[in-house]
């Protein structure tokens, strides 16, 4: 751990963004299987670019995609103080990306979409325990 452990903001994995060559298959893949709707859509249904499920999966349509290492696009990361977060990261040799605020890349190129939750969500999900019976 860091010395700026007593200094973080609170976060969790919101979404995790993948490319694929069908997307819709994979939409009713998610949905058939695991029940997972639709949260917001890039496009029309008819013709999606890029479709989010409630359950934090964002299909990016790549009708041209071949499985490599390149499948995951970013990692979409919910924090209770962006500021407080970029600040931090700040020290970490991270590098701002050109799609904005909160858009950074890790030194050894990951990405991460840092965006700003509502007040008390984040404590909110980090509270639900879905191991637990």
């Amino acid at each position: 751990m860091s010395e700026n452990a007593a200094q973080t903001a609170r976060a969790y994995v919101e979404h995790v963004a993948i490319r694929v060559k069908d997307i819709h298959w994979h939409i009713a893949f998610f949905h058939d299987v695991l029940g997972m709707t639709m949260r917001e859509v890039d496009g029309t249904i008819a013709d999606p670019r890029q479709f989010w499920t409630v359950g934090g999966i964002q299909l990016m349509a790549d009708p041209t995609f071949e499985a490599s290492g390149e499948r995951l696009a970013h990692l979409g990361i919910m924090v209770d103080d962006l500021d407080l977060a970029l600040s931090l990261a700040g020290g970490w040799n991270v590098r701002d990306l050109p799609q904005g605020k909160g858009w950074i890349a890790l030194p050894d190129g990951l990405e991460l979409e840092l965006i700003q939750a509502a007040p008390g969500s984040v404590d909110a999900a980090l509270s639900i325990d879905p191991r637990k019976a």
